[in-house]
Formats: C-alpha cells, sequence, structure tokens
C-alpha cells in the first residue's frame, strides 16, 4: 500500500506539504506575503520560509537550484524521470483578504506525452500549487481514507484543499481538471501549447474567484504556496525556471 500510494500520487504527497516556521504578513503593507528569489544571490542556500520537499525516499527528486538569468535571480528547475517540490508555509492568509497572485515562470520545451486528465501521465513542467484549510468534517469517508494514507506515508496532515496552476500540453487554457485520486486537488490549466515555449510569463490569477470555480465553495485560509517540475511519470525530462510569487493583500 505505501508503494502505491507513494509512486502513484506525486501531487498528492506535494500537497501535503511540510511543516515550518509561519510567515507573518505585515499588515500595513500590500505586496507580498512569499519570500522572493530576486534577493538572494545565486548558488546561495534557499531563502527564507522555502523548504525542499522529497516526496518519497525512493523516488528521484527534481533538482532546484538558484541561478541568475535574464537580469534576476530565479530558481532553476531540472526534471528527469523525477518528482519534487519546494514549499512555502503562510500563516493562514484570509482568503477574502488575500485573493490575487501573480508569478513568472518560463519553461524550455514541452512534456510531450503530458495528459493531466491520466494517471499514468499526469506531469507538468511547471505547476504554482496553493494549499487551504477548511472544515474537514464535510470530507466524504472515501475523502478521509485517503487523507489518512496519504499522512501514513508522509507524515504530514493533508490539506482540506489544494489548487494547482499548470502548463499543459494539449489541454485547453482554463480547464478546470481534478485529480484521479481525489477531488480535494483541482489543477487550471493556466498555460497551455508551445507558443510561450521559451519565454518568461507574467501569470496573474484570482485565487478567490479560481477557487470557487475549481470546488463550488468559498475557500477557507491560505496555508501554503509551492512549486513543483515533475516528470515522473512519463519518465521525460523537464526544465523550467520560476520568478518571484506575490500574493497580494487589498489595501484598506
Amino acid at each position: 500500500m505505501r508503494n502505491k500510494i507513494a509512486s502513484g500520487l506525486c501531487i498528492a504527497l506535494l500537497a501535503a506539504g511540510c511543516a515550518g516556521p509561519a510567515q507573518h504578513p505585515a499588515k500595513q503593507i500590500v505586496l507580498g506575503t512569499v519570500t522572493g528569489f530576486s534577493g538572494a544571490a545565486p548558488g546561495a542556500v534557499l531563502p527564507g520560509g522555502w523548504q525542499v520537499w522529497t516526496l518519497a525516499k525512493f523516488k528521484k527528486p527534481t533538482t532546484y537550484d538558484l541561478i541568475h538569468k535574464d537580469g534576476a535571480t530565479v530558481v532553476e528547475a531540472r526534471a528527469d524521470g523525477s518528482a519534487s517540490g519546494l514549499l512555502h508555509p503562510l500563516d493562514h492568509l484570509n482568503p477574502g483578504e488575500y485573493r490575487e497572485m501573480s508569478w513568472r515562470w518560463k519553461i524550455d520545451d514541452l512534456i510531450k506525452n503530458q495528459d493531466n486528465t491520466r494517471s499514468a501521465t499526469e506531469d507538468s513542467p511547471v505547476r504554482l500549487v496553493i494549499r487551504f484549510d477548511g472544515d474537514r468534517s464535510k470530507l466524504d469517508f472515501s475523502e478521509r481514507i485517503f487523507a489518512a494514507q496519504v499522512k501514513a506515508v508522509t507524515g504530514q496532515e493533508f490539506p482540506y484543499a489544494t489548487l494547482m496552476y499548470i502548463w499543459g500540453s494539449k489541454s485547453e487554457r482554463e480547464t478546470v481538471i481534478s485529480s484521479r485520486f481525489t477531488e480535494r486537488i483541482k489543477m487550471i490549466v493556466a498555460e497551455t501549447g508551445r507558443e510561450n515555449v521559451g519565454s518568461w510569463q507574467t501569470v496573474k490569477r484570482n485565487l478567490y474567484d479560481d477557487f470557487k470555480r475549481a470546488y463550488g465553495e468559498e475557500p477557507g485560509a491560505i496555508t501554503g504556496v509551492g512549486i513543483m517540475t515533475d516528470t515522473d511519470n512519463t519518465g521525460e525530462k523537464a526544465k523550467a525556471w520560476y520568478g518571484d510569487i506575490r500574493i497580494l493583500r487589498h489595501a484598506p
């Protein structure tokens, strides 16, 4: 059972996240609750708040490095039949107040056999992962069993809900895809196809609206954000870059 869960539910394991010190946003500023990469030196350790998350001991991790590229320090991700991520815990941000998110990403190429509607090919060259709290008593029995299984593998509590923004190969932009393993993970195709491959893309999303569209309910507190480049299911290679991520606070 452990091997089946750990090898088949990579995005679920990433969604489970890792424990770490909470980042307390300053109430008087409008910008960001997530520590930026651009302020770090190339080759340095991850900036404050960010942590490496390895999915399983027997699973090959994706490589993440801080490098200088196109005028800024960014994270370079290199996957080769691998899957792991970087996570940044957040201190239960109110989604009605911190409802907008922006980031930059760039991919070297598409994943040829990617199909996020099938578990056997559920990879992405880039992912932005946002975790939400919620009322777990509303979960049905099967979802509670699933959460218990993930906790048995990771030792971490499975989030109430996880929203992922991905770059698809063939899926239409704005498509909402449910994980093949749990309804508590929804993927939104924020970018797709080859048109913008090799160019930096700035993505702006309304987390509040996207969550309601994906889940049909009000979002709970935002508890973490992550990035992930994974090719463990297709066995392919992928190279991508991530710039700063911001969750924006509405001015009073």
